[in-house]
């Protein structure tokens, strides 16, 4: 694996080309028939892009950037008051037990207030393009960041910190090895049943299948363990439609009517505290209407039995910039608990997923899925110990309900360090 430092010099480098295209005003700005202009400045935060409305300066050796484009992609709420010429920024605490966060910066005056206690910047905020720009270096003052610039490639590269967040995991396909990571998670996905050939519900698939005890560990063990711990454990039912099996089930109602029973009545017995449905697969062609009508008629009678059982329901679904197109995101958001957006079918497991398809799945799922629901599903497969770190700065970003990571059984020390440098694991 390459070092960390090439790995962000490379992304830094294939960044910024994108970086030009947010910076359009700077562009405007520039004089393009003189040669010695410098190229605009850009923004990196946790390894991607972030537009923003008026672009950095450099002001008596000092980097000046946009306060309010950053800081609401770090979730601090900003006002800004006309009559005082103020600015008023807080950060809601990281843990319930602490306190927010509270900024108050004026324009032309370098005293800032942080909780109250004044503090003196280099250079006061000044207003430039209807934005008011501060220090860089006044983020990790305030807010923990960890801020750098580049003078070769005119880039300001920001990293949110480290702050508790919802995470959930897989746990399939020969992952008792990682058991003791399973109580770090708010949820676990338990992967132990699947849709086989038939349409019918099985405990014995070829992939995902019940485990057998070893020793005293035993799967039922295992899920009460997770649950004294604080974690939700989630069954998992798994199916994709390469045989038809998934068609098989949605157009039969007797044969829905049986699985979804004998799938209620599996994790109620075995005292997981929801259901997971993880079908893949539909609508590569045919008539999508009548698909995504069939899949959410599905998930409707599960969500009406699993709630009279005390179970919540979370849909792990393609994302919509996919090729499969059979899932209506607003309706199926309606219905479910949770949708885990399943970002990670670009690249294939060839390496990295492109960030900008990641970005654009995200954005388009906030259109029609309430934050507070979404999740963004990462592959450990496809991700390494520094990509996995901006695909958390993307849910961090957009401030969803967290991540999920696609599974246990091939995390890394190394990717799990990362993620512990990203996100505060319970």
């Amino acid at each position: 694996m390459r070092s960390k430092s090439n790995v962000v010099k490379t992304s830094l480098l294939a960044a910024s080309s994108a970086l030009l295209l947010f910076s359009g005003a700077a562009g405007a700005a520039a004089t393009p028939t003189a040669a010695s202009a410098s190229p605009p400045i850009g923004i990196l935060l946790d390894g991607y892009p972030l537009p923003f409305p008026a672009a950095p300066f450099v002001a008596d050796g000092t980097t000046m950037v946009p306060f309010r484009a950053i800081a609401e992609a770090l979730n601090v709420q900003v006002d800004w008051s006309n009559k005082t010429q103020s600015l008023t920024a807080t950060k809601a605490p990281a843990d319930a037990n602490a306190t927010a966060t509270t900024v108050v910066l004026r324009k032309n005056d370098k005293k800032a207030s942080i909780n109250g206690q004044q503090q003196v910047l280099a250079v006061a905020p000044a207003m430039k393009d209807d934005s008011l720009f501060v220090p860089l270096k006044f983020f990790s003052t305030a807010f923990g960041a960890a801020v750098s610039w580049d003078s070769v490639l005119r880039t300001v590269s920001i990293v949110s910190p480290a702050e508790p967040m919802y995470a959930e995991a897989f746990y399939a396909i020969s992952s008792f090895k990682k058991v003791a990571l399973v109580p770090k998670f708010n949820a676990v996905s338990f992967g132990w049943t699947r849709i086989d050939a038939t349409g019918n519900l099985v405990l014995n698939g070829r992939d995902y299948y019940w485990p057998k005890p070893a020793g005293d560990v035993t799967p039922e063990s295992i899920v009460q363990d997770a649950a004294a711990a604080g974690s939700s454990p989630n069954l998992m039912a798994v199916a994709t439609d390469g045989s038809g099996e998934l068609t098989k089930l949605l157009q039969d109602p007797t044969l829905q009517s049986a699985v979804i029973d004998q799938l209620v009545q599996l994790a109620a017995d075995n005292h997981f505290s929801g259901i997971t449905l993880d079908f893949e697969g539909l609508g590569l062609s045919g008539d999508l209407a009548a698909i995504q009508q069939s899949y959410t008629g599905f998930v409707k009678l599960l969500d009406q039995r699993a709630s009279a059982a005390n179970l919540k329901l979370t849909l792990a679904l393609h994302p919509l910039n996919s090729s499969y197109r059979g899932y209506d995101y607003k309706k199926l958001g309606e219905l479910a608990d949770e949708i885990i957006l399943m970002a990670y079918e670009y690249s294939y497991d060839k390496g990295p997923e492109p960030m900008n398809r990641v970005n654009e799945a995200v954005q388009l799922a906030m259109k029609e899925v309430p934050k507070s629901k979404l999740v963004l599903g990462i592959s450990l497969g496809s991700e390494n110990a520094q990509s996995v770190g901006d695909k958390i700065g993307l849910a961090k970003r957009y401030g969803i309900k967290g991540v999920a990571f696609w599974y246990l059984g091939i995390l890394s020390d190394d990717t799990l360090r990362a993620i512990q440098n990203t996100i505060a694991l319970r």
